[in-house]
This record gives C-alpha cells, sequence and structure tokens, in this order.
C-alpha cells in the first residue's frame, strides 16, 4: 500500500530549485535596498546651496579645476572653499537668497557643509592626480557634468567597473589637454594616440 502521492517525487527538485533561488534573491535584495545610497548610481542628495554645475561649466564655460583645483597634483578632488565661490560672488549676485550659506560661512569664517557624492569604501585607494596625468577624463567617471542642475553619482564605481578600465584602458584615455572638456570625442583626436599605460589589476593596486 503507498503511503505517500506519487507528486513528492518531485519535493527534492523542489527543495534544490528554492534552495538555489531564495539565497540569490535575498542576496540581490540585500544589495540593492540595504546598501548605502551614497553607493548607488542617480545618488544625488541635496546641498546646503543649491549650485548648479549646468550653469557654470555647461553655459558659462568654467573648467573643472577652477573648483577643484588640485585634481592634478592631489589624491582628492578638494571640494572648493568659500573663498574660491567669493572671487565671483562678492561682486555677482551679492543679494541672493540662494547664497546666503556662502556669504555666511565668508563672514564668519566657517566651513559650508557640503555633502560629498562620490564615495569609495575606507579600503579602496585611489589617486585622482595619477589618472588626470594619464589623461582619463573626469566624465569618464563623472558623467556629464556640464548638464546636471543637481550633481548624481553617475557611474557605479565598483570594483568591477573599475576593473573594467584598468584592464582595457584605452576607450577612456584622450590627450591631457582635453581631460576637463565635456565635449571632446576620439573624433576630435583622428591623430592621437593614446599612450601605453599599464594599471594595476592585482589586489594591491587599490587595496594597500
Amino acid at each position: 500500500m503507498q503511503i505517500f502521492p506519487r507528486s513528492l517525487n518531485k519535493l527534492p527538485q523542489i527543495l534544490g530549485a528554492v534552495g538555489a533561488v531564495v539565497p540569490a534573491v535575498l542576496v540581490l535584495f540585500v544589495w540593492y535596498y540595504a546598501s548605502p545610497k551614497n553607493f548607488q548610481v542617480g545618488y544625488a542628495p541635496t546641498q546646503p546651496v543649491p549650485y548648479s554645475h549646468r550653469l557654470h561649466v555647461g553655459q558659462l564655460g568654467m573648467d573643472c579645476r577652477y573648483c577643484h583645483a588640485n585634481v592634478e597634483n592631489a589624491a582628492h578632488a578638494m571640494i572648493p572653499p568659500t573663498q574660491t565661490c567669493m572671487g565671483c560672488h562678492a561682486l555677482v549676485k551679492t543679494e541672493s537668497a540662494k547664497l546666503k550659506p556662502i556669504r555666511e560661512s565668508w563672514e564668519k569664517n566657517t566651513a559650508v557643509e557640503w555633502v560629498k557624492i562620490h564615495h569609495l569604501p575606507d579600503h579602496a585607494y585611489f589617486n585622482h592626480s595619477v589618472h588626470v596625468a594619464v589623461g582619463v577624463g573626469c566624465q569618464t567617471c563623472h558623467g556629464r557634468i556640464d548638464r546636471m542642475e543637481v550633481v548624481r553619482s553617475d557611474q557605479p564605481i565598483n570594483m568591477g567597473w573599475c576593473l573594467d578600465c584598468h584592464r582595457n584602458p584605452t576607450p577612456n584615455l584622450r590627450p591631457k589637454d582635453q581631460v576637463t572638456n565635456m565635449e571632446w570625442t576620439p573624433a576630435l583626436a583622428a591623430n592621437w594616440t593614446p599612450p601605453a599605460v599599464n594599471p594595476p589589476t592585482h589586489c594591491s593596486g587599490c587595496h594597500r
């Protein structure tokens, strides 16, 4: 006499499928919903001053290095101090309500609490000056900043994304004098030969 129905013969296969799918779904759920927002593409925090890169870079043509002055010489692209802002706004838009935090920062000699957008984990090493020196354009990592009213994270900037570039850097290189040019394309330098670079792909290159 058969005690259990034949349909139970499929139980091991069902359990095996569930055992494979459920952990994968949980990993994806935690990765997407539990990871910090500042590691996600599209992260665009509200800043204390509504600074428009679309206006300053796109319309006025300001070079990235005017505000991020040490990007060619330092590991970190500095957030501009209030003095940089006041270099123009001591004369321009001097009564603007939106710029009140800038004027207060200048008068009180305190820093504006800008919110950092592009984050790397503490265990990852990155040097801006090294990348700029070989001709990696700002646009490669930060996107078309000149079109952003509110700056957002444009690329995933995770290990896989970085390794893709390190393994094949040539498509992301350009003449060094075009690093900050958001309009540059390879067609504009038909006779230019990308330099031979050999970025590290071993662990100690980025985890020091």
